[in-house]
């Protein structure tokens, strides 16, 4: 699943209004600041506080660094 570069791009977390970049299984969009992750539900990014989880120190290191 991928979301077009130029959408990624105007993307913001919802919480710090960071960059967010793919997760390492490319289903979700991670924010590095809150180290949140958000699903990505067909195609659809879920930018909602209530659907977010915290990233583990491990999952961080996977995070694209794009």
């Amino acid at each position: 699943m991928t979301i077009a570069t130029n959408l990624l791009s105007i993307l913001a977390c919802p919480s710090c209004k960071g960059k967010l970049v793919w997760g390492p299984e490319k289903n979700s969009l991670v924010c590095r600041g809150e180290q949140l992750a958000y699903p990505v539900k067909n195609g659809i990014p879920a930018l909602l506080a209530q659907e977010s989880r915290e990233l583990s120190r491990e999952e961080m290191e996977k995070v694209d660094t794009l």
